[in-house]
């Protein structure tokens, strides 16, 4: 097959573009990034080399280069990853979010329907559900669970999940959608909060902690998260979503304290910050109808993930510092200059 993954320079994109090329030495992994902020081609320097790895260059919101690329290629199955992910950025820039996550789905949507791309899959977040509240353990995100976007980024994301649900329906494209929790792991780009709190306490850096971090999420190894796609793509129902979480629920202030045990840093480094507006409360996912139907486990819990997510960015602090030596250092200082308390 050739399988289109875009976005394939990013966090997750990355990984599952070296999943798919080392997993199916028969199948062509064309990744097709824009390379914007968090695109880094470092993240694919293990299969850049690869005979059945090929990187391009664009944009999926531009109609003229996707239409080109499609009828070159002749794609099996596209994944698309690629999105402007971060909610604080989103707050900030919402019309970017719009763009890559709303117009960009859309045209790969109708390239996929004019071309008679057989297979398109849709990489969606838990957050298109809104929130739970933390006083109702019991409670859980399903597939019924109805959309209620708290954030501009969750928005552009329940937008695309639904014109990806309209394609099917209107004009019978072949899809499918995942929502999935939290992740972590190898190559996360260093504005997210694991990543963002290893790096600066690294350095004795103070660690921002939003309110008082009470929020919870529930959190999933990137290579988890990749082989459940691969299953829903390779075996999933047509039309159908599925929800991929751990059963890994950790407030945000239990993730940093962590993170601060296992690189023997003080608690002290840690400094409570405003709250970002709109914050959701408890993110947990029901992953049932994945292990069921298609028999998915994950290989993690979030002791055993976390300890390898540390280890990996101990051993490649140069990737790191490549990222923080350029445009992160700037987007720090703005996002946090005022919430200091």
């Amino acid at each position: 097959m050739n399988i289109i993954v875009t976005g394939g320079a990013g966090f997750i994109g990355s990984v599952m573009a070296q999943y798919l090329v080392n997993t199916y030495p028969e199948d062509t992994v064309i990744n097709l990034d824009k390379l914007t902020y968090a695109g880094n081609l470092e993240n694919c320097k293990p299969i850049e080399n690869a005979p059945n790895y090929r990187f391009v260059r664009g944009d999926i919101a531009d109609r003229k280069f996707v239409y080109d690329l499609f009828e070159e290629v002749k794609p099996d199955v596209v994944i698309n990853f690629a999105a402007e992910s971060h909610v604080d950025r989103s707050v900030e820039h919402p019309e970017e979010f719009v763009r890559t996550n709303v117009m960009g789905t859309t045209t790969l949507l109708d390239a996929c329907r004019d071309l008679g791309i057989p297979r398109y899959h849709q990489v969606s977040t838990d957050e298109v559900y809104g929130d739970l509240p933390l006083d109702r353990p019991d409670l859980f995100f399903t597939e019924t669970t109805p959309l209620h976007a708290s954030s501009p980024y969750s928005a552009s994301k329940a937008s695309a999940d639904m014109f990806v649900q309209a394609y099917h329906r209107t004009f019978g494209l072949n899809t499918t959608i995942s929502r999935c929790s939290n992740n972590y792991g190898q190559y996360q780009f260093p504005e997210k909060l694991i990543p963002l709190m290893i790096s600066r306490a690294l350095k004795d850096q103070d660690l921002p902690v939003y309110g008082q971090g009470i929020n919870v999420r529930d959190w999933l190894h990137v290579e988890d998260h990749c082989k459940a796609i691969d299953l829903i793509v390779r075996e999933g129902r047509i039309g159908e979503v599925y929800n991929i979480g751990g059963h890994n629920e950790r407030t945000n202030l239990q993730v940093v304290e962590t993170i601060l045990d296992a690189l023997g840093k003080p608690k002290s480094l840690i400094k409570y910050v405003k709250d970002r507006p709109g914050h959701d409360q408890r993110y947990a996912i029901d992953p049932d109808k994945l292990e069921k139907e298609l028999g998915w486990k994950p290989k993690y819990n979030f002791d055993t993930g976390i300890r390898q997510t540390i280890q990996w960015y101990l051993d490649h602090q140069d990737w790191m510092q490549n990222i923080l030596s350029g445009d992160y250092q700037n987007y720090f200082k703005e996002m946090y200059k005022d919430r200091v308390q």
